[in-house]
């Protein structure tokens, strides 16, 4: 198959350096990433390549046109892509093995900078991933730049080699995600009698840790005064857990209410009228949280956060114990029950927490996502700017 548009874009960008615009690989392009996409594009002209594979995201792929060029193609066909002579740089993500190493191979071939876009804090123990530890650890050395996530990446990949790293922190529309809601969500099962409401959003693989949540959530003891509302997926589905394990006891209790996926508009308006967001991740053989942009979504409505340990958020720093959020051992049912009960017991507690998640949520922005890729690509002499 050859490669094919995936939308026309919309604009030429800025003007480009000798060399084109920079290739972009990603397997996806979920929605919430468009508007960091085209804030970067604004600054340095891009042309994203999707060469699909496994999705670990939640979000739907865009339904209108994109404001960048962009093209569907398969892994392989990175290679001559990057190769071409149309581009100044290239930037690879470290997901997808084949498209990581086509892509690194066309841009040396092409001789022009690789700059690698580094998710991981841990690599997968998965016998699979064992193979492509070597070869990663040797791009993190070889790379002009790499661009990670925030600290706690950004820290790993130093420890393997890197030494020209950048840091573009993982962001959402602050403006969409702050918008006022004053009407309560006129969405069946929500619980509008309760006394707080704790949200979960996201998949029910065993990695977001849905399992530890609804045991957690038995052991609390708050089905009588507050509610546990899921966001994600469809209803009914049962919480994946890991091999072997049970399904906990506080499924189907009628303190839980499941709303299956929601679009943004109708999620900001869930947020707004919720507590406390909980995200209970935990780590697996094959995934660790990167991120979890929930939490920049829900910090954008005052939520106050509890978080484990093993997400993203935690390790690089937008979620701070006793400041910006409650962080708990991943897969500790007992202290996430505490943590609960804690927040459900103090309106204070929870107000001084969503206020401060306000205002630290506020640095972590489209541009500043872009601003870091401008500063690798610069580190390279190859930036727009």
């Amino acid at each position: 198959m050859s490669a094919a548009p995936a939308h026309a874009g919309a604009g030429p960008g800025p003007p480009r350096p000798g060399g084109g615009p920079v290739l972009f690989l990603t397997g996806h392009l979920p929605s919430y990433r468009v508007g960091a996409f085209a804030r970067l594009h604004e600054r340095e002209g891009l042309e994203v390549a999707l060469f699909g594979g496994a999705r670990r995201h939640g979000g739907p792929d865009p339904a209108v046109q994109l404001p960048f060029p962009a093209r569907r193609v398969r892994p392989h066909e990175l290679y001559g892509l990057a190769a071409s002579g149309r581009y100044r740089a290239v930037v690879c993500p470290t997901g997808g093995r084949a498209a990581l190493l086509a892509g690194w191979a066309g841009a040396r071939a092409g001789r022009i900078p690789l700059i690698l876009w580094a998710s991981l804090w841990a690599h997968p123990r998965t016998p699979a991933h064992a193979f492509s530890y070597l070869p990663l650890r040797r791009l993190y050395r070889s790379a002009q730049a790499v661009v990670t996530y925030g600290p706690h990446v950004s820290a790993y990949v130093r420890r393997r080699g890197a030494v020209n790293v950048f840091e573009a922190p993982q962001a959402v529309d602050n403006e969409f995600w702050s918008a006022p809601q004053h009407v309560e969500p006129q969405l069946e099962d929500w619980p509008r009698q309760a006394a707080a409401r704790f949200l979960f959003v996201g998949r029910p693989d065993p990695e977001k840790g849905l399992a530890v949540l609804l045991d957690a959530w038995a052991r609390a003891g708050l089905e009588s005064s507050c509610a546990l509302v899921l966001v994600g997926a469809a209803r009914g589905a049962p919480p994946r857990v890991p091999a072997g394990g049970p399904l906990p006891a506080a499924a189907g209790s009628a303190s839980i209410h499941e709303l299956g996926p929601l679009e943004p508009a109708r999620l900001r308006e869930v947020y707004a009228h919720a507590a406390v967001l909980v995200v209970p991740s935990i780590a697996t053989a094959s995934f660790r949280e990167p991120w979890g942009l929930v939490v920049n979504e829900a910090m954008n409505q005052r939520l106050a956060v509890i978080a484990s340990d093993a997400v993203g958020a935690v390790a690089g720093g937008l979620v701070r114990d006793g400041d910006t959020g409650i962080v708990v051992p991943a897969a500790d049912p007992v202290a996430l029950a505490q943590a609960i009960g804690r927040l459900a017991a103090s309106p204070e507690l929870r107000a001084r927490l969503g206020a401060a998640g306000a205002r630290a949520v506020a640095a972590y922005t489209y541009d500043a996502w872009a601003e870091g890729f401008t500063r690798a690509l610069a580190s390279a002499g190859v930036a727009a700017r």
